[in-house]
C-alpha cells in the first residue's frame, strides 16, 4: 500500500573514511556502496535511493567540483560542528563533468530495489556560493539549474530501469528565504524543464514552517515532496492532532492547495531514539486520515548520514515495520 523510500545519505563505514583523500578511497567506494545497499535492502525499503551517498563527502562540494566558474576561499560552518568548503562564483557556470554517473552506473549493477538520484539542486548551490560575476541570484541560480539539467539528461541516458528514472532534487536552501520563494520556484522550474523520461521528486527539510513557501510553492514541476516532519513531533502514541502536532500542518497545506505526492518523514535523523513501530504506525495513520492515501510516502525526514550505521538500520527498520503496522490497520 504504502511506498517506503530512503531520503539520502547514510554515514560512511570507517574505512572509507580514514580513506579519504587517499587513493584506495576510489577502490573501497564500490564496497561501500555494496554493503550500504544490502543494508538497505534488507531493512525492507522500496526504494534505496543511491545507495546512501558512498561516492560523495559533501552535498555542496561534489558538484561544484564538477563545474567551471567557481572558486574555494575556505570552509565555513554549516550544521553543528561540520563545516563545508564555500566557494565563490568568479565566471559563467558551465558543467564540465559529471557528479553522480560513475555512482549511478555502479548502483544499477547492484541494486535489485528501486533507485533514485539525489541531486543537490540549483538554488541550493546559488545561495552557499559567494557570488563575485553574476548581477543577480536569479541568473546565477538560472546557470546553475541549466547544468543540473544537463546532469540529469546524462545520467537519463545511462538509466537501465523499466519506467522513468527518478531524480530527487535535494534543496535544503529553499526554506531559509521565505521572501524569495518566487524565485526558488523560476529557478527548480528552469532545472527540470523538458525532460523526458524522468520523475522527479522534491526533497525541502529544516523549513521552520512550510505553510511560508505557499502559494508559490504550488507551481512547481514536480511530482512529490519530501518533508521532515518528526523532529517536531512528540513521541506519544496516538493519532489525535495534540499527540501528531508534528504533522498538522500538512492540513494547511492542503488548505492552500496541495495535492501532490507527499513524503512524510517518520523518523527524527537528528537523534538516536529509535521510534517503536507503533509510533511508525500512528504518523502514518494520522496523515492517512485526511490525506489521499495513494500519495502518501514513507520516509525519513531527510537523510541518515549523522547516525551511525547500525542506528540507521534500527530506524529504517522501525519504519519499514511501523509502515507494515498502519497498513493492516487501514486494511
Amino acid at each position: 500500500m504504502f511506498y517506503k523510500q530512503e531520503i539520502g545519505s547514510m554515514k560512511k563505514p570507517d574505512y572509507l573514511i580514514s580513506a579519504y583523500g587517499k587513493e584506495e578511497f576510489h577502490t573501497l567506494k564500490k564496497r561501500a556502496l555494496k554493503e550500504t545497499v544490502e543494508l538497505m535492502e534488507s531493512a525492507g525499503l522500496d526504494n534505496i535511493g543511491i545507495g546512501g551517498e558512498m561516492y560523495r563527502w559533501e552535498m555542496y562540494e561534489n558538484p561544484v567540483d564538477h563545474l567551471d566558474g567557481l572558486v574555494y576561499y575556505g570552509r565555513v560552518r554549516s550544521f553543528d560542528n561540520r563545516y563545508y568548503k564555500k566557494a565563490s562564483v568568479v565566471g559563467k557556470i558551465k558543467r564540465k563533468s559529471s557528479a553522480y554517473l560513475e555512482e549511478f552506473i555502479d548502483v544499477q549493477e547492484i541494486a535489485k530495489k528501486d533507485i533514485k538520484v539525489p541531486i543537490t539542486g540549483p538554488y541550493t548551490l546559488m545561495d552557499w556560493s559567494f557570488n563575485d560575476y553574476y548581477p543577480s541570484r536569479l541568473e546565477l541560480g538560472l546557470d546553475f539549474a541549466r547544468a543540473v539539467r544537463e546532469e540529469i539528461i546524462e545520467l537519463e541516458k545511462h538509466w537501465k530501469g523499466k519506467g522513468p528514472l527518478r531524480v530527487q532534487i535535494d534543496e535544503p536552501a529553499a526554506s531559509t528565504h521565505p521572501w524569495e520563494v518566487s524565485t526558488f520556484v523560476e529557478i527548480f522550474n528552469e532545472t527540470v524543464k523538458n525532460l523526458n523520461n524522468v520523475k522527479i521528486s522534491s526533497h525541502i527539510c529544516y523549513s521552520k514552517d512550510y505553510r511560508s513557501l505557499y502559494p508559490y510553492i504550488l507551481e512547481m514541476k514536480t511530482t512529490q515532496l519530501a518533508l521532515e516532519f518528526s523532529n517536531r513531533d512528540t513521541i506519544n502514541l496516538g493519532i489525535d492532532d495534540d499527540s501528531r502536532r508534528g504533522f498538522r500542518v500538512i492540513k494547511d497545506l492542503m488548505d492552500m492547495g496541495e495535492n501532490r505526492e507527499i513524503g512524510i518523514g517518520v523518523i527524527d535523523v537528528h537523534t538516536d531514539f529509535i521510534e517503536p513501530p507503533e509510533l511508525v504506525r500512528d504518523r502514518i495513520l494520522y496523515v492517512a486520515k485526511f490525506y489521499d492515501i495513494e500519495k502518501i510516502i514513507i520516509n525519513p525526514d531527510c537523510g541518515l548520514r549523522t547516525r551511525s550505521r547500525e542506528v540507521a538500520y534500527k530506524k529504517l527498520r522501525s519504519l519499514v515495520e511501523g509502515t507494515k503496522l498502519a497498513e493492516k490497520g487501514l486494511s
